[in-house]
Parts: structure tokens; sequence; C-alpha cells
């Protein structure tokens, strides 16, 4: 690798002493000073011996969340991925009479509840939107993005219908806490008769035209890692629109346990309830959630002015919204990107004068001790899913493929002091001189 710390270019900085990190968990003292808000809850969950998935943190939790959103029912579960996975449950309940799979006339069950069945997904996205999915037997054909907003093209959706008329189910994540087109994609879905899950994880507290995203699909996920705008260390949450489906996911996610003296199981059930500790957590969290939102804005901010004169873009904001802006990307600009190949591990790149690259860009940060990320790797590029079918509105064009070539992910900690962010900054600047 290019020793950057010794460039010329970068003359006179010095690597931090403590890593400037993309994004990682922020708690909270309280206001005396003597504890933590979050810790409090979990101190209550200990002294009330609530050491299990259930208890006063979990109880008060989904209401909270549910009053934050305008959202009817919320249930807490242990991943966002686990959420994802319940909601494809009850769709496909409700679409196919069936959350168990397809059974031959001799009583066998095939495969899952998507089995044989394509679902329409988000390109440009982690792999946790789509790998649900293909949990529950179905197959996941990929939708491009657009450059608006990074997330799923409505045209490369309405493409996809008329290629694929029999879909009934689409998948569809919000990039980087920046609102997809979602009124547009409900409308698509709506047209065909298919249901939309939204997928959550990145954008709590952003909202489109209004309304919170996770509340405009059947149903909405969202996302309590360790690295998200608010976390429990873990924990999700799927957002439902109605009692009888939030009480079904709540019990296929406890076991499926049956309401008996003994332990009754008459379908099939899973691990994926989240604990009163989590709950604690994000309980305490929920409190701080608006100023996390306010600090990555004006990290958002700041990247944009400091880079103005260079040949790059911030991530899209998106038209009708308001993002919680919980990871700031950039893209280069066509004309000023210097040779660069990536193979499925590793990446090789040019040092151009005026020019630079994602991976040059990533390098130069972490030979500085500041961690960057390149842009999710599109789906349709995955190994696991390359032969998966894959739509986009022009034929000869891949939004997504660009982006993920042209952009990165810009260290996002909201505990980055804005003196350590003007560095990162300057860093960024010279990798173009």
């Amino acid at each position: 690798m290019h020793d950057f710390v010794n460039d010329d270019r970068f003359k006179g900085i010095k690597p931090f002493e403590k890593r400037v990190l993309l994004a990682s968990p922020t708690m909270h003292k309280t206001a005396d000073g003597n504890s933590w808000t979050e810790l409090d809850y979990v101190r209550e969950a200990f002294e009330t011996n609530w050491i299990t998935c259930a208890g006063s943190n979990l109880t008060a939790l989904e209401p909270l969340i549910a009053d934050y959103l305008g959202a009817k029912y919320i249930v807490g579960l242990s991943c966002g991925t686990a959420a994802i996975h319940m909601a494809i449950k009850l769709a496909a309940n409700k679409l196919y009479g069936s959350n168990t799979g397809i059974s031959t006339p001799d009583g066998q069950v095939l495969g899952g509840c998507l089995y044989g069945r394509k679902v329409f997904c988000t390109d440009l996205t982690f792999d946790a939107t789509v790998n649900p999915i293909v949990y529950e037997g179905g197959e996941p054909v990929f939708i491009d993005s657009e450059y608006e907003t990074w997330n799923m093209d409505p045209e490369a959706l309405g493409k996809a219908f008329e290629k694929f008329p029999d879909v009934k189910l689409v998948v569809c994540a919000h990039l980087y806490g920046t609102p997809g087109k979602i009124d547009e994609i409900k409308s698509i879905c709506e047209a065909h008769g298919a249901l939309l899950i939204e997928d959550a994880a990145e954008s709590l507290g952003s909202t489109y035209k209004g309304k919170q995203t996770g509340t405009w699909g059947d149903y909405g996920v969202i996302s309590f890692n360790g690295n998200k705008i608010i976390t429990g260390s873990a924990g999700g949450a799927l957002i439902c629109h109605n009692l009888e489906e939030a009480d079904k996911a709540r019990k296929w996610s406890t076991q499926s346990r049956e309401p008996a003296p003994w332990y009754q199981h008459e379908e099939l059930g899973y691990n994926y309830r989240m604990s009163n500790i989590i709950a604690g957590i994000v309980r305490g969290q929920m409190e701080h959630l608006g100023e996390h939102i306010s600090a990555k804005k004006a990290i958002y901010d700041r990247y944009k002015e400091g880079f103005k004169g260079l040949p790059v873009q911030m991530n899209p904001t998106g038209i009708d919204t308001d993002t919680n802006c919980w990871l700031s990307c950039m893209i280069i600009d066509p004309e000023a990107m210097a040779s660069h190949e990536r193979s499925d591990k590793e990446a090789t790149y040019s040092i151009e004068p005026g020019k630079s690259s994602p991976s040059e860009i990533l390098d130069a940060m972490n030979a500085f001790n500041a961690e960057g990320r390149p842009i999710w790797k599109p789906m349709h590029m995955q190994p696991i899913y390359r032969k998966n079918a894959y739509v986009t509105a022009a034929e000869d064009k891949s939004v997504s493929e660009d982006i993920f070539a042209r952009g990165l992910c810009l260290p996002s900690d909201n505990k980055m002091t804005a003196e350590e962010q003007a560095i990162v900054i300057k860093i960024i600047r010279n990798c173009f001189e």
C-alpha cells in the first residue's frame, strides 16, 4: 500500500492518536453526571430480575417507538434481520394463506413460505435486506437504484413488474438514512396487488413528505444495531398496521408457544424476541434520538461545505425529505476518477494528479487512523446472488454499479469533533492534488 503518511501531499498532517470511527454507539450521562441514562433502565431490569424477553423496558419501549413513528403497533425483536423475516412470514400469510411453505398432496411442506416465488428487492443495500427472502425459499430479483436518492428506482420497479407480473412482494430499503421515493414505489405495488416491506433499518427518524420511513409499507423494519442512529447493542423492531399481525409476530418470535399449561407448539417458531436488557438500552437512547440526528446533520453539512471546489458530490438527501443523515457519503465525479479496479476481495488503483478513487481515499484516511467504508456492494454483484435477475431502467446502465464504483462512506461518528472532521476533509482534499 502507498505510504500516505510520508507523501508530500499530506505534509504536516499527523495520524489521529485515537481512531476516528465511521459510526459507533453514543451513551449518555444523566443530568447529575452520576450515572448513564441507558444504564438506569438496564439497572431497572436487574433490580426487578427481568433478565429475559419480557419486562417493563420492553413493555414501555414498543408504544414509545409507535408514538414516535406515528405507527399503530411495534414488535421488539432481536435484530432488524429478524424483523424482516417476520414481515416476510406475515406477508406470505396474507398473500398465500400460509407462513410455512407449499404443501404437496401427501402433506409434505416444501422450502418455505416463498418457495418457488420471486421477490423484488433493493439492489444497493446490505445483504440483511435480502437474506430472509432466501431463508424462506424465495428468489430475490434485484431492482436498480436511481441517482436522486440512491434508492430503488420506481421506473426500474415498473419494468420488473412487466417482466415478472406474478410477483406479489417487494422489499425496499432506505439507504444511509435517505428516504427513497416510497410513495411512487407503494403506488406501483398497489397497482400490481403486491405487498411492500419497508426496510428502514438505517433511516429511523427520517421522513418523506412528513411521514416517517417504515410506516409507508404494509410492514416496516428498524434496527438498533451498534452502528445505527440509536442502538441497543443489538435489536430491531417490526412495524405493523393491525393488532392481529403484531400478536402473530410476537407469538412466532417466542417459539410459537400456545396458551397451554405445558409447552405446546402447533406451528414453526423462532427465538427472535428482544430482551428486556436491550430494550432498556434502546429506551434510554430514544430520549436522545433528536440529538443524534442533529449531530449527524451537522457532520453532513460540514463535509458539504468542506468539499466545495472538489470534483465530488455528497450522497443525496432527497426531495420532500428530512433525512437523519446516518452516514455521510461522497461520490467522485466521473472525470475525476483515477484508474481503479476491484476484484472480489482486493482493490488496485493509480495515484494521478487532480484525480482520486474511493480506494485511495479510504487507504489515505486509514493511514491517518480514520475509518471509512466502501458503498454497499450491489447485491447483483455478490457471488452468492450473481445468477439472480437484475432489472434496470436503462438496459445499458447500472446506477447501483456506478455508485459503488465511485462512492465511499465517510467517518460519521457523532463523537467526532469539528476539528477532527476538518483534518479528515483536508486528507480527502489532498488526495486530489
